[in-house]
């Protein structure tokens, strides 16, 4: 069974991807038809600064190798949400880090690593939105809730997707909240990789309100990207709620598009939710999905 694909709304893309590329010297103004947009689909230091690029030179070949080529070795395209967590946590971009677990008792290890209050999300190529399936168990306290969050995502998983393959469970230490945003790449045939931000969770597919730019991006841009939804007023703090930490969000923004630009072997990449929140920003969710070999 394939991944199913949650889909970014396709006027926005296409109108917004004509008014990127018109920015770009040497792009006209024509936008080709858009592939379909990055799935969606959520580390603890702060985001580096702007000026710290993520380059070939730093290092990343290395430290990606080994879950791209076990994704490519299993013949696969999708990464797990462990594996793609692991990229982007080894590119200096701030990620919840994730174990995958095959057992409860793998679970608990795990978790007692990670400390308490912790999550648990099925892993699955073959599930788009865990939490509908009954796949994803949050606050878990003690490795007794855990042990027993671990026997009912089992369950329910196999009563809603009979026919899904799991590979068992992420686990997760639980993040504080923020505003939930979004952060995704895909790759158009004529523009190369495009940089998509808007407000995350379900608002993604509700509001619509997203905007985007072709990578790279450069500071500026990656201020007019947050600054252009229209959703931008939440990030500000609105009825005496907290502002989210804006610097953080545009260091990550730049950290992506330096990551999508220095691989061009990952033809997608969505962080959906990333929790802004005033004292920096985390993804809490990540999927990347790689080119076809």
């Amino acid at each position: 069974m394939g991944a199913r694909r949650r889909r970014w709304p396709s006027t926005r893309w296409t109108s917004s991807a004509r008014r990127s590329a018109s920015r770009v010297p040497g792009c006209s103004g024509s936008t080709p038809e858009a592939p379909p947009p990055p799935a969606s689909l959520a580390a603890h230091e702060r985001a580096s600064v702007c000026s710290q690029r993520l380059t070939p030179e730093r290092g990343l070949e290395h430290e990606l190798s080994d879950p791209i080529a076990a994704a490519r070795a299993d013949g696969r395209t999708l990464l797990t949400e462990v594996e793609s967590k692991q990229l982007l946590h080894d590119a200096g971009i701030t990620v919840t880090q994730a174990r995958l677990a095959t057992s409860a008792d793998e679970a608990v290890a795990a978790a007692e690593e990670f400390g308490y209050p912790t999550v648990l999300k099925v892993v699955s190529g073959d599930i788009a939105h865990k939490s509908d399936v009954g796949g994803v168990e949050l606050g878990l306290g003690d490795g007794d809730a855990v042990r027993a969050a671990y026997d009912r995502i089992m369950a329910a998983v196999k009563a809603a997707e009979p026919d899904a393959h799991v590979g068992g469970v992420s686990v997760q230490q639980m993040a504080d909240p923020g505003v939930e945003v979004i952060i995704g790449m895909t790759t158009d045939p004529q523009f190369g990789p495009v940089l998509a931000f808007g407000l995350g969770g379900i608002m993604v597919e509700v509001l619509k309100d997203v905007a985007f730019r072709i990578v790279p991006l450069e500071p500026r841009d990656a201020g007019q990207i947050v600054r252009e939804i229209k959703g931008y007023p939440v990030l500000e703090g609105v009825r005496g709620q907290p502002g989210a930490d804006i610097d953080a969000l545009e260091a990550m923004i730049l950290e992506v598009s330096a990551f999508a630009e220095a691989h061009p072997e990952i033809a997608e990449l969505d962080l959906n939710p990333v929790f802004a929140r005033p004292d920096g920003a985390i993804a809490v969710d990540a999927r990347v999905v790689l080119a076809e070999a």
